[in-house]
């Protein structure tokens, strides 16, 4: 592995790197992915360089990796070099964008307005055009809200589809391995150097209007023209009303803060890190969950899994928001955040508790603030519902 440092790679007007992140290792000189530079959100390992998960507490207790992440490894045998790595919100716990350690990586889209999280770096890097393309995770939301606060390309990937190992975990039954780019095609040839081949066929597309609803209205218009573009059937349905959308929400928000205490309880109790009173908050609610809820939990998971995948068949491809606002302003109150941020939950735990994949086009309000409009698909499909996102991406544009 040929490591080196270099300042050019790492120009930060964006605040998206890192501090112990400054590194350059080159890719293969020959494969699909040759000329393109990427970074990677530090939840990730690199061999030979520290692990910080967000916060230095976990930096300064965990060794120095000595084996890169696998789905790094293949970047770098395709042809890409990797040019560091991004800021992640602490223990990647939060779809926001800011870090308390290393402050908030600038939403470039959006001067004024967060850039989401928790692969805040990655996303900021990507939009702001240091690198070509970014590693990030996807738990409930972190690249599909980011994607849409800056306008850019992100998914959820099927869960368990691409390998988690030499990843920091926040809560491994809904944790995916994810990236963003800034060009449709450079989404695409990522893709089908990370992912497996999908034969799937989408013959019905399906406009979700009661998804839609938790939204604001500049959602509106960019989802009618997605859904008019696509080739099939087209139907407007409903998936759940807004009472079992937050039921969904409060399922997902139990069943995953149960599981990532199981993971990081101990760390956290044994080493007293400092978090950001947000982050701090959903550690200590999750702390409280008792196993028996988390257990009914997992079990109505389970059975919304079963409902959203018989809704879609193997053929049918849903149109949802990928937020439920534009980015937040930088000055925005916790209660306003808050808000936004249930609203938003409601829709990203859909594809989290079912384990689907889910790509988010870029697109910008009349007004020109970035918002993503998502495709949801069923589980494997990954490849063929971003050449679908793109092709229909590529229909629309003038």
């Amino acid at each position: 592995m040929n490591t080196s440092t270099s300042a050019q790679a790492h120009e930060d007007y964006a605040r998206a790197w890192v501090p112990h992140g400054h590194f350059v290792v080159a890719g293969s000189p020959q494969g699909s992915l040759t000329g393109l530079r990427f970074a990677v959100k530090d939840v990730f390992d690199v061999a030979g360089h520290p692990t910080g998960a967000g916060n230095p507490a976990w930096l300064a207790t965990h060794p120095v990796p000595h084996t890169s992440s696998p789905i790094v490894t293949t970047l770098l045998a395709a042809g890409a070099t990797l040019v560091g790595k991004t800021i992640t919100d602490e223990l990647a716990y939060s779809i926001h964008g800011d870090n308390v350690h290393y402050g908030t990586p600038i939403n470039t889209r959006a001067p004024d307005r967060v850039p989401g999280g928790s692969s805040s770096g990655s996303v900021a890097a990507v939009a702001a055009g240091l690198c070509d393309f970014a590693l990030g995770t996807d738990t409930g939301g972190s690249t599909r809200v980011p994607a849409s606060y800056c306008g850019v390309w992100g998914l959820r990937t099927t869960h368990g589809l691409l390998p988690r190992t030499a990843m920091v975990p926040l809560q491994p039954s809904f944790d995916t391995a994810t990236w963003f780019a800034q060009d449709a095609d450079v989404f695409e040839r990522v893709g089908k150097a990370l992912l497996p081949a999908s034969s799937h066929d989408f013959k019905r597309a399906l406009l979700l209007t009661d998804v839609l609803a938790q939204a604001d209205d500049v959602f509106h218009d960019k989802i009618e023209k997605v859904f008019s573009a696509f080739d099939g059937a087209r139907t407007r349905c409903t998936l759940a009303d807004a009472g079992t959308l937050e039921n969904w929400r409060q399922t997902y928000v139990t069943a995953s803060a149960y599981e990532g205490w199981q993971v990081h309880g101990k760390w956290i109790s044994e080493n007293q890190p400092s978090f950001g009173s947000a982050v701090a908050s959903r550690w200590q609610t999750a702390a409280g969950i008792s196993a028996d809820n988390a257990a009914l939990a997992v079990q109505r998971q389970q059975d919304i899994a079963r409902q959203v995948s018989n809704f879609l068949g193997q053929d049918g491809v849903a149109i949802i928001p990928s937020a439920a606002s534009v980015a937040p302003l930088l000055t925005a109150t916790g209660a306003e955040v808050d808000q936004i941020r249930m609203r938003t939950f409601r829709i990203t735990c859909i594809a989290g508790l079912a384990g689907l994949p889910q790509v988010s086009l870029p697109f910008a309000t009349y007004a020109g603030l970035p918002i993503g409009v998502s495709l949801l698909g069923p589980a494997g499909s990954d490849l063929a519902l971003i050449r679908l996102a793109t092709a229909l991406w590529k229909r629309l544009q003038p």
